[in-house]
This record gives structure tokens, sequence and C-alpha cells, in this order.
């Protein structure tokens, strides 16, 4: 099964650990997209020859398709915000 697949109604967690889970996702992207502006800077720092070199390997195509996969990871954490705030809504007031 998915993660996109999982319907909400079906999750078991509280509030605090949802909102754990949230800010570890959110420091993972922070992370990879720092990673990312870096190979960015790195990329104007090398020639074009080197470039082609290491846009064949298969590292790059992995990376590739990392940063593809993340489109898709976008979407499910927009879903997961929406469901995290619902779930904030429905805990009782303090």
């Amino acid at each position: 099964m998915n993660v996109s697949q999982i319907n909400a109604n079906d999750l078991d967690i509280d509030f605090p650990n949802a909102k754990l889970a949230y800010t570890i996702i959110q420091s993972l992207l922070a992370s990879n997209e720092a990673l990312s502006d870096l190979l960015v800077v790195m990329a104007h720092a090398l020639d074009e020859d080197t470039i082609k070199a290491l846009t064949a390997t298969s590292e790059w195509q992995h990376y590739i398709e990392a940063k593809r996969e993340l489109e898709t990871t976008h979407q499910q954490i927009e879903k997961f915000t929406e469901e995290l705030k619902k779930l904030e809504k429905s805990m009782p007031s303090s």
C-alpha cells in the first residue's frame, strides 16, 4: 500500500505525534532542498565535459528520479497538512 492510499480515518495517531512527524518531514525536505541548491552551485563551477560525464552516471539518474518522486511527496505532504489541521481543530480547547 502506498502512503497516499491510506485513509486518514484508519490512522491511529495523536496530534502531538502527528505534529512531530510533520516537523521531521519538513526538516528532511529542507535538508534535501539545501543539498539541491549546493549541487546547482557546484555545477556552475564544473566545465562542460565534467558535467556531461557526471550526468551520464547511474548516481545522477538516481538523483533525478528522487527529485521526480519529491513531486509526489509534495502532494502527499499537502494532504498530510490538511489532515493535521483537521486533527488540530477536532482537539478540545485547553
